[in-house]
């Protein structure tokens, strides 16, 4: 039985900080004083019944932190949020079961003055689905600003943020779990596995699954670079032999990301997520169209016609696509072109210096694929957001594809082009080489060095201005929220995933010609685990948890690059030496079989994922009880509403 909540006072006067609010530095003071009493007023009022605290108290602020406020939960109030939301946890019998208040006692390592039955992320991440439901009810306006409409059923954070009155709204670190992470992840210099269920406790299941992904991936690298190195030290200029390494990859490529589904669904469901229940899902923040009424939930909510998004899309986002790719194509003529001049500077020249210059096109056609992504990027996420798509999963949808269309051919197109125009293996391996070297180069600086230097500045500079105001109170958490408050925002998995989909592209497509592009994309995971782990904890603000089963889309992405990989892998081989020989005369009977080879190998791709069960036997039994148990408690709660009316009707 679901509990009421007018039946509990979650008042509690001392909480724990976990989430931090910020408003504009001129937010209006009735704004102030209504916002807080919807945050604080009983859930039968409209309200989220979770606790305030202004964050400065006795008028002294640091740029503009006056309308910081800090807010935290009882802990009965977070156990009924637990609820609200579907969490998943552990029972006493070793079973996973959504939370419920009335059977709390069930749940392994419950007890009432237990107050981290649930993780810091798990109540964080309670506390801002709280947030993001506080409606409006009566209100037609945010008071203080008319032209802020409110209609019922709005989001109020939702409007506030639009309308630049939210700031920001951020989940604090715990300094000493931090500290404890920190040091077991990657403070020690050592080859283990990494801490997957402690980074879940501390960040949630999203953040976690990139991690254990990557962390699987290096592995799978592993039976690549092992074979690599002999076939590059052995076989470097002959190409007879790059056969078996292609075959190889074909197979490999396609069982990997099988085997990842089965890791995935056992990470998922000792972490509660594989049988959460997908939430319905409310309109975006950036969503806007005519106030009309949604027909399944049947509240007012903006309407916007999918006609004109179509013609959206179709009339302006697709031809700009199409112009960006292009240009694309346009710079890597470009490229080629640079290319043939300094062959021919080094065929005159044959000097050091000439030699070195046939790598300078590649090494500037390289930085220039990656300011193309970056740049592309930005548009692409304009171009998104112009389209008005109403759902997050939907806009997510649209941008994935964008980018990964873009991005695919701005890095792969000229290796296409060498590879099966050009003929040149040679160039193709030099050109592999040089944009897979490159492009982790960049990367590591970008996202990682240059961000940790930057924030090492400005933590001096907040520091410093802390204290000089010599505050009386709580300094700690005063200096905390000064500081994590100017930290970068962490804008979610997007571009790790993108990083980690291109490197398998350039392992997966045309390693067979570099086979040593595996020991590279080993050697920068190894790295990438490590300045990731530190850009999670010292440079980006900690994200809110978000649970998830699986990495989503990704999954399609990297699977997609699999059927591309054996078509490659197919046409390499038919185009090496040793099968040509095979056919000196007849070049149009070559050309039928490694199509054949190549259908053929699609259709053991196929079976092979047929063939691999997505979830291992042991989770597909616990799901099969677990719906078993659901269905016989449904059929007993039924029996039971029919017996108590029966005697309802017995004179």
């Amino acid at each position: 039985m679901k509990v009421s909540w007018s039946s509990y006072d979650t008042y509690e006067a001392n909480f724990r900080p976990l989430v931090v609010v910020e408003l504009a530095k001129n937010t209006k003071d009735e704004t102030k004083e209504w916002l807080i009493q919807k945050i604080v007023d009983k859930k039968k009022n409209g309200g989220a019944q979770l606790l305030v605290k202004p964050l400065i108290q006795d008028g002294k602020e640091i740029e503009g932190n006056k309308n910081i406020y800090i807010i935290g939960a009882s802990n009965l109030r977070l156990l009924l949020g637990a609820e609200t939301v579907g969490l998943v946890k552990e029972c006493n019998d070793n079973s996973m079961r959504t939370f419920t208040y009335t059977t709390r006692k069930t749940f392994r390592n419950f007890a009432e003055d237990n107050h981290d039955f649930l993780t810091m992320a798990e109540c964080q991440f309670i506390i801002k689905h709280e947030l993001e439901n506080l409606r409006a009810k009566d209100e037609t306006m945010i008071p203080g600003y008319p032209q802020a409409k409110l209609y019922p059923g709005k989001s109020i954070m939702r409007r506030l943020m639009t309308n630049g009155i939210l700031v920001q709204i951020f989940p604090l670190h715990d300094a000493e779990a931090l500290k404890k992470l920190s040091h077991t992840w990657y403070r020690q210099m050592k080859f283990s596995y990494q801490p997957l269920d402690e980074i879940r406790g501390y960040f949630g299941e999203t953040i976690a699954f990139y991690f254990a992904f990557l962390e699987y991936f290096t592995f799978a690298l592993i039976p690549m670079a092992v074979i690599g190195i002999p076939y590059y030290i052995f076989d470097w200029e002959d190409y007879d032999k790059y056969v078996l390494f292609a075959a190889f990859n074909l197979v490999w490529s396609t069982v990997i990301l099988e085997l990842w589904k089965r890791c995935c669904a056992v990470m998922a469901y000792r972490w509660g997520t594989l049988m959460m229940k997908r939430q319905f899902e409310e309109p975006r923040p950036g969503f806007h169209g005519v106030l009309g009424i949604n027909p399944v939930t049947g509240r007012e909510e903006p309407v916007y016609s999918s006609f004109k998004r179509q013609l959206r899309i179709y009339l302006v986002s697709l031809p700009f696509v199409c112009l960006c790719l292009y240009l694309s194509l346009y710079i890597m003529m470009i490229y080629f072109d640079l290319e043939n001049q300094a062959h021919l500077y080094h065929e005159e020249n044959q000097s050091d210096l000439s030699s070195l210059m046939l790598y300078v096109p590649s090494i500037f056609y390289a930085v220039v694929i990656e300011v193309l992504n970056r740049l592309y990027r930005y548009a692409a996420e304009f171009l998104t957001s112009w389209e008005n798509h109403r759902l997050e999963s939907s806009y997510q949808n649209h941008l994935v594809l964008k980018v990964l269309v873009f991005n695919f051919l701005n890095c792969f197109a000229s290796l296409f082009y060498i590879a099966f125009v050009l003929f040149d293996m040679k160039l193709l391996r030099q050109s592999l080489a040089t944009l897979l070297i490159t492009s982790q180069i960049l990367n590591q600086c970008v996202e990682a060095v240059l961000p940790y230097w930057l924030q090492k500045r400005r933590n001096q500079r907040v520091k410093k201005k802390v204290k000089e105001l010599e505050k009386d109170g709580d300094l700690s958490l005063f200096e905390q929220v000064n500081l994590e408050k100017g930290m970068d925002t962490y804008l979610g998995t997007f571009d790790d995933y993108l990083e980690l989909f291109l490197q398998f592209g350039y392992v997966s497509l045309f390693s067979c010609v570099y086979p040593l592009a595996a020991v590279f994309a080993v050697l920068n995971n190894i790295t990438e685990m490590y300045s990731d782990a530190l850009k999670m904890c010292s440079i980006f603000k900690r994200p809110f948890a978000e649970p998830t089963a699986s990495i989503g889309v990704w999954q399609v992405a990297f699977q997609t690059m699999t059927i591309i990989s054996v078509a490659t892998n197919c046409a390499l081989i038919g185009m090496s030496p040793q099968v040509n020989a095979l056919f000196p005369d007849n070049k149009i009977e070559l050309v039928l079989i490694v199509v054949l080879a190549e259908h053929l190998a699609l259709a053991l791709k196929f079976l092979m994922s047929y063939g691999i069960a997505d979830k291992p036997r042991d989770i597909q039994t616990k799901l099969a009880r677990l719906e078993f148990e659901s269905r016989e408690a449904l059929k007993q709660q039924q029996m039971k509403m029919v017996t108590e009316s029966l005697k309802g009707q017995t004179p």
